[in-house]
C-alpha cells in the first residue's frame, strides 16, 4: 500500500478521501491549515489507530509543502478555496486557488510522487456558454466572462495545472464534480449541504426552476482513488456526476423541486418545513452530462441522486446541523 498526501483533509471532500483511503490499507498524510484542527478531522475520519499524520501548510504559502509531499507516492490535491460570498475583489479566491495548485504541483514534481489527482469542478468545464449536446470533458468555461469568482477560479486553476504538467512533464488526472451532497462528517460541507439543511429546515418556502448534477461525496472519493492508479487516467479530466436511469453514460438532472420531494417521501415528519412549490419565473436551461469516460476508464459506478440526496439529509438530523 502506498503513502499518500491528502490536501485539505478537514473539508468535505477531503476528509471522506482520507477515511476511503485509510480502509482500503493507505498510509495517509494531510494538509492542515493549522495544526489546531488536528483533533477536529481525527474526529472526523472516526478512524483509530490508523495511519494518518499531518502536516500545517497553507495555499498562499511555500511553507509546509516540501515537507508535505516527502515520501509520497501519490498526491491528492483536494484543497481550495470556497468564499462564503461574492468577494469585492475576484483574486481573493482565484489566487490562492491557482498559485496553490502550482505549488502542490511544484513540490510534488520536486519529490518524485508518481501521480497528483487535482479535484476542479464541473465549474471549469460547463458555464458562460449554453450547448445543445451533453457537456463532457473537452468543454472549458471561459473565465473572461463574466461569472462568479469561484467559478473563474475552477477554470483557472484547473488550466494552470495542465499547463505546468505540460511543461514539466508530470503524471496529472483531475476531478471534475457536478454538486456534492452526501453525508457529512462534520462542520465543513459543500453549499449543495446547505441547500438540503434549508429545505428541512423550513428556510425555503419555494425553491428554483432549476436542474443541475448531483453525485455523492463518497463517489468523488472513489474516483479521486481510481484515478490515483488507473493506468489510462494520466492526462486525463473526469466529469463526475451520478448516471441517468436510462443510460449508464449519461448524467442525470435533478431539479430543487425533485429534491424537496426526495426529502418530503423519505422524511414525512419533516413534511411541513419543506418547499410547497417552484418560485414565479423562467425555468433556467437545463445542462445535460456525458460520463463514459469515468466509467469506462476508472470503472466507476455513482450511486443514484436519491441516495446521496437521503444521505444528505440523515447525517444532517442524526448531527442536529
Amino acid at each position: 500500500m502506498a503513502q499518500v498526501l491528502v490536501t485539505g483533509g478537514s473539508g468535505f471532500v477531503g476528509a471522506h478521501t482520507v477515511v476511503r483511503l485509510i480502509d482500503a490499507g493507505h498510509s495517509v498524510r494531510t494538509t492542515v491549515r493549522s495544526l489546531r484542527r488536528v483533533d477536529d478531522v481525527r474526529a472526523m475520519v472516526a478512524r483509530p489507530g490508523a495511519a494518518l499524520t499531518f502536516v500545517e501548510a497553507d495555499l498562499a504559502a511555500d511553507t509546509g509543502w516540501a515537507r508535505a509531499v516527502d515520501g509520497c507516492e501519490y498526491v491528492l490535491h483536494v484543497a481550495s478555496p470556497f468564499p462564503a460570498g461574492e468577494p469585492s475583489d475576484a483574486d481573493e479566491v482565484i489566487a490562492p486557488a491557482r498559485d496553490g495548485a502550482l505549488r502542490v504541483l511544484r513540490a510534488a514534481h520536486a519529490a518524485g510522487t508518481r501521480r497528483t489527482v487535482l479535484t476542479s469542478s464541473f465549474a471549469a468545464i460547463g458555464y458562460g456558454t449554453t450547448l445543445t449536446r451533453p457537456y463532457d470533458e473537452s468543454d472549458w468555461t471561459d473565465p473572461t466572462d463574466d461569472l462568479p469568482a469561484y467559478i473563474r477560479s475552477k477554470a483557472i486553476a484547473e488550466r494552470a495545472a495542465w499547463d505546468y504538467a505540460a511543461a514539466a512533464g508530470v503524471e496529472l488526472a483531475v476531478i471534475n464534480p457536478t454538486g456534492i451532497f452526501g453525508p457529512i462528517l462534520g462542520p465543513d460541507y459543500s453549499t449543495s449541504i446547505g441547500l438540503v439543511q434549508a429545505m428541512l429546515n423550513g428556510a425555503m418556502p419555494t425553491v428554483p426552476r432549476a436542474s443541475f448534477g448531483v453525485v455523492d461525496v463518497r463517489d468523488v472519493a472513489d474516483a479521486h482513488i481510481r484515478a490515483m492508479t488507473a493506468p489510462d487516467a494520466a492526462g486525463k479530466r473526469f466529469l463526475c456526476t451520478s448516471e441517468a436511469t436510462d443510460d449508464p453514460f449519461a448524467g442525470a438532472q435533478c431539479s430543487y423541486l425533485e429534491i424537496a420531494h426526495i426529502l418530503r417521501r423519505r422524511f414525512p415528519e419533516r413534511a411541513d418545513r419543506l418547499p410547497a412549490g417552484e418560485a414565479p419565473g423562467p425555468e433556467a436551461p437545463a445542462k445535460a452530462y456525458r460520463i463514459e469516460r469515468i466509467r469506462t476508464v476508472l470503472g466507476w459506478k455513482p450511486r443514484s441522486a436519491e441516495e446521496a440526496v437521503v444521505a444528505t439529509a440523515k447525517s444532517l438530523l442524526a448531527l442536529a446541523v
